[in-house]
């Protein structure tokens, strides 16, 4: 006999395991995985903040090192992360981890995070940008339209066909991927590698030091965001106990690798006065280095590719924390319900609506732009909840099977909740407002929850 699931019952356990409702089958292998957490990240953030923290460092070092903390930040979050979700490999992210590790209240205000800025903002931020460079290749296109259009056929492709959805998100996610890497191989062998500025430099000391880099390490962290997409699809990933370990790491460690070199070519490829404050850094990047409009236009394709998988990715992963959600709180239950046919081949269909609807709207609104300022700090603060449950669990039940321990604890673990927790403190000196916001998002997904949250009936 099997031992009992330790998050079968209560907020944050599996759909399925004592509630009544379907157990949505582990359709997907460590490889679709892996190009999850890759298509997750490759979005807007690595395209376009270079610019914005060459002109507020002023240091190219001082920027390549804020890319290079930001990486170890994800890939040190993934290590924990691997062993939180192989232990207990179900739907929902943080918000089933951390309704189990903490308590149900911690669980819901992470998936009320993840609801109004950790899926559906960037989606639509993605899927804006994606209009945009698609009318630089086919002049005349509708940004908004054709950014709607690829949220509904990606609606659509996620929530009637899983196993096809993950096949598209594959070759999509690779094709970007190997264009990238040609890109940055180009950019290595005609830019010029004395633009980097000295180690050794003054500048860079005193960038490092200043709480302009803090700052610039969340917008940082929003372009690294992503690399914990696993954990919300654990419940469908087969043989989790090798699958989510393997592909948290190995795709974390490929994106920062990616992010580095494509970092690297942007500030040797042009003058630093060149790229400070510049939001399209790729462009200025594509035209010093090769002066070639076609090659500009490759750019362009590569870029629109990327923010495509970012849209695919965000639809793949949010909607599982809405049916986790659902299956626990009997007021949205809907949003557990999935389309009737085949059950190893529908995706949570309600969910997805629901997503669709909160980021068709941000499309429409523009509203998306003060969500993305904040979208760092409070995605840090959940993730680092997180990543502090492998001390919290460790202490609680060590006897609770772990397929994988997290290589290096604590010191990795230490390291992650450190650099989050500079993030954060620095935001709140330097950006109070933005940390006001913050704040009221946080309780105010606290009111929801007391709304909500099941009560027991009479004895």
């Amino acid at each position: 006999m099997s031992a009992p699931d330790p998050a079968a019952t209560g907020p944050g356990a599996a759909p399925g395991s004592a509630d009544g409702l379907a157990r949505p089958p582990r359709a997907l292998g460590s490889a679709t995985a892996i190009l999850l957490i890759i298509a997750s990240m490759v979005g807007t953030g690595v395209f376009t903040t270079t610019g914005f923290l060459i002109r507020d460092l002023g240091s190219t070092s001082a920027v390549l090192l804020a890319w290079a903390l930001g990486g170890l930040t994800a890939v040190c979050g993934a290590l924990a992360y691997a062993e939180l979700a192989a232990a207990l490999p179900h739907n929902g992210g943080e918000y089933t981890l951390l309704s189990r590790i903490y308590h149900p209240a911690v669980g819901f205000i992470a998936g009320w995070i993840s609801l109004v800025v950790g899926f559906s903002a960037p989606m639509a931020a993605s899927a804006i940008a994606f209009g945009d460079y698609l009318g630089r290749i086919l002049p005349g296109v509708d940004p908004s339209a054709a950014g709607l259009a690829a949220i509904l056929v990606l609606a659509l492709l996620h929530g009637l066909r899983v196993r096809l959805g993950g096949i598209v998100q594959n070759l999509v996610t690779a094709a970007t991927v190997v264009l990238i890497v040609l890109f940055i191989a180009g950019g290595l062998a005609v830019g010029d590698l004395s633009r980097i500025t000295p180690l050794a430099d003054p500048s860079t000391a005193a960038a490092v030091a200043s709480p302009a880099f803090a700052v610039g390490l969340v917008f940082v962290s929003f372009a690294y965001s992503g690399w914990n997409a696993a954990a919300y699809v654990a419940g469908e990933i087969d043989r989790p106990g090798k699958s989510i370990p393997r592909s948290l790491i190995l795709g974390t460690l490929t994106v920062a690798a990616l992010y580095l070199g494509l970092n690297l070519v942007f500030v040797i490829a042009a003058p630093a006065a060149d790229l400070a404050g510049v939001v399209e850094v790729g462009y200025v990047a594509a035209e010093h280095l090769f002066g070639d409009p076609l090659i500009t236009a490759g750019l362009t394709v590569i870029v629109a590719l990327g923010l495509l998988t970012t849209v695919s990715a965000l639809m793949m992963a949010g909607p599982r924390v809405y049916e986790a959600l659902g299956a626990d709180y009997p007021r949205f239950r809907r949003l557990a319900g999935r389309l009737t046919g085949d059950p190893g081949d529908r995706g949570p269909a309600a969910a997805i609506a629901l997503q669709v609807v909160i980021a068709a709207a941000m499309v429409l609104t523009a509203s998306f732009d003060q969500l993305l300022t904040y979208m760092g700090m409070t995605l840090a603060l959940s993730s680092g909840l997180t990543v502090a449950g492998v001390f919290v669990l460790r202490r609680r039940e060590p006897g609770l099977p772990r397929p994988y321990r997290t290589w290096g604890h604590p010191l990795t673990t230490l390291i992650a909740l450190a650099l989050m927790a500079w993030m954060i403190a620095f935001t709140v000196a330097v950006r109070p407002l933005t940390s006001l916001v913050a704040a009221a998002t946080i309780a105010a997904g606290l009111v929801v929850y007391a709304l909500v949250r099941p009560r027991p009936g009479p004895a």
